[in-house]
């Protein structure tokens, strides 16, 4: 449900059957994010997903993170599924099913081994891109060697040539800026490709570092009502001494089930 109490969620497959989100209200989204269609107005999803369909979308990035009531997205040792609810796992692969790109860090790549591909609801997967500046992943995981979707790996230029077996992988050299890779300058290389709207999905490093970059243009934060008391925390940001200098974007919040999703608006 959205703030107002509205219903979002329309049914969920379970893992590996046909899925159970093909409503019509999910159809128009997708019609409109492929300008099969207008941009619908008044439903649930159209208000929650109607501004990744217009037309100035393109060229934006989302980020989205799932935590506990204290700000973790994991345990010490990395378990993180599942921290939020069924609700919010269907909005992550629908925000993968309205982008051109998603994007997650080694960390995750290494922990979770996820496949980011568009599996809970109707749509097409899109373009998998695992950050590795050092490329210390080796082809054994899923994105790599599994041919689901388009895979780029992103390492330093001067780790392009040198490193473990990428799988089906395309290496993609990006120059550092200041020892790391620099989010405005994965979003150019990816913008080159065609890849204008990117979907940074965690982790919590990843997602800080664009964050920080002022390289993020929405925020979705998933809070699910868990205290975990330790492990690892979502955003970790530049110290501030004074509150006048905290981001204060402005807000949307919806209901997934027994989680409430916050949506930081930086730019629209």
């Amino acid at each position: 449900m959205n703030a107002a109490g509205n219903p979002l969620i329309h049914g969920l497959a379970a893992e590996g059957e046909p899925p159970a989100d093909d409503c019509a209200d999910w159809r128009a989204v997708l019609d409109a994010r492929h300008g099969r269609g207008p941009v619908p107005q008044g439903s649930p999803l159209a208000t929650l997903y109607g501004p990744l369909c217009m037309p100035r979308a393109e060229g934006c990035a989302f980020a989205h993170l799932a935590q506990s009531l204290d700000g973790r997205i994991a345990t010490a040792g990395g378990m993180s599924r599942w921290l939020s609810g069924a609700e919010d796992l269907l909005h992550t692969h629908r925000m993968r099913a309205l982008c051109d790109a998603v994007l997650v860090g080694s960390e995750t790549v290494l922990h979770d081994d996820p496949q980011l591909t568009v599996r809970r609801c109707t749509g097409t997967s899109p373009v998998r891109v695992v950050v590795d500046p050092e490329r210390r992943l080796d082809a054994s995981q899923r994105v790599f060697r599994d041919g689901a979707a388009p895979t780029l790996l992103l390492v330093a230029e001067d780790r392009a040539t040198r490193g473990p077996d990428p799988g089906l992988a395309e290496i993609v050299p990006v120059a550092r800026i200041g020892g790391q890779l620099d989010p405005h300058e994965i979003r150019r290389v990816l913008a080159r490709r065609g890849l204008g709207r990117l979907f940074v999905e965690g982790g919590g490093t990843t997602v800080s570092r664009f964050l920080s970059a002022g390289a993020l243009d929405r925020l979705q934060l998933t809070i699910a009502p868990v205290i975990i008391g330790s492990g690892r925390p979502g955003l970790a940001l530049p110290q501030i001494s004074d509150l006048a200098d905290s981001l204060r974007p402005r807000t949307r919040r919806f209901v997934f089930g027994d989680d409430v999703m916050v949506e930081c608006v930086f730019r629209d």
